[in-house]
């Protein structure tokens, strides 16, 4: 007698970007960033409504779960109306939601759709781990930290808006609000629905000109440049219009980091921009700011960036004062 086989272990489900999306009897949407997951669950109730404009959307709350919610939820409707469970922050499910979602994947209602929004870490693992094993698709709302991908994330809005913008507008853009993904969507509403033609720098500063100056960019491209007086000026206008030298350092170093990085793919025959972890046009401008300096000159102005780092962060007495003497120090190291 044959020795029994055993079964197969189902496969994870496919894995989709937020603007991907299809519609299954669970759908797993996991990852932290809030507004990826919050269009892909509009996106999963938009394709649900275009079958059945009738369909309900029920919405509860990982962390007050109640055992017994989900089965009332997903159970059909008096009239027999089709519905879309969503059910979020299940990062910090409780013990009765991890429960019930892993009894009811395996005889999940065809006619039903259950999301689950979990915004990552490890709690719910037995409940991620049983939609994933069920073949249920898996939507990525991850983390855009890299100005890179926060410049496609911007190039992609106005293509979806069939709109276009040029790269020194999306360069101009990401250094303007680049900090918050979904302040960065709403400037790109914004501009979508006040402008026409093409998008270009000149546009984005006539919108957001004054916040620019007001951030750490536009400092530390003068510092770079060696204008010591134009960088000084320009922290001082930040500081005043409400500024924090934690930002401003952290621009100086994202700045020093990127000459570093493309500096040190000089004669080894380059590299790809993603490589880098760089935007296309962040590595021109790089290449291009490289030529007035030496490596010499680029150590010593990360190290000034490190030193104003830790005194801005609490290990100085004078936080104004460590990051005004990084950007002097940074600018008379340009050339040297």
């Amino acid at each position: 007698m044959p020795a029994p086989t055993r079964s197969a272990r189902p496969s994870a489900g496919p894995s989709l970007a937020w603007d991907d999306v299809r519609l299954a009897p669970v759908v797993l949407v996991q990852g932290p960033e809030s507004l990826l997951a919050e269009r892909a669950v509009d996106a999963i109730v938009g394709l649900a409504r275009e079958r059945d404009p009738e369909v309900e959307k029920v919405t509860m709350e990982g962390a007050t779960y109640q055992a017994g919610m989900l089965t009332v939820a997903a159970s059909p409707s008096l009239f027999g109306e089709a519905k879309v469970v969503v059910v979020e922050g299940a990062e910090a499910a409780t013990d009765a939601l991890v429960a019930d979602v892993v009894d009811y994947v395996p005889v999940a209602d065809p006619e039903t759709t259950v999301v689950v929004v979990h915004g990552g870490g490890v709690r719910g693992k037995r409940m991620l781990d049983a939609i994933k094993a069920s073949g249920a698709p898996v939507v990525a709302a991850d983390a855009i930290k890299k100005d890179s991908d926060k410049a496609a994330f911007v190039t992609a809005e106005f293509r979806r808006a069939h709109r276009r913008i040029d790269a020194s507008g999306v360069r101009a853009l990401v250094e303007a609000v680049g900090t918050d993904l979904r302040e960065l969507a709403a400037a790109c509403s914004q501009l979508v629905t006040d402008t026409d033609g093409t998008v270009s720098e000149a546009v984005v500063d006539r919108y957001y000109g004054g916040r620019v100056e007001a951030t750490g960019f536009r400092v530390a491209d003068a510092a770079v440049a060696g204008h010591a007086g134009e960088a000084v000026a320009l922290l001082r206008h930040a500081l005043a219009t409400g500024a924090d030298p934690v930002p401003i350092v952290a621009a100086l170093a994202m700045k020093l980091r990127a000459l570093a990085k493309v500096g040190a793919m000089r004669g080894r025959g380059g590299a790809a921009a993603t490589d880098l972890g760089l935007a296309p046009w962040q590595v021109d401008r790089a290449r291009r700011e490289l030529a007035g300096w030496t490596p010499e000159g680029l150590a010593t102005a990360i190290s000034a960036v490190a030193q104003a780092d830790a005194e801005v962060k609490g290990a100085g007495r004078d936080p104004v004062f460590a990051v005004e003497r990084a950007v002097l120090t940074i600018a008379r190291a340009h050339g040297r």
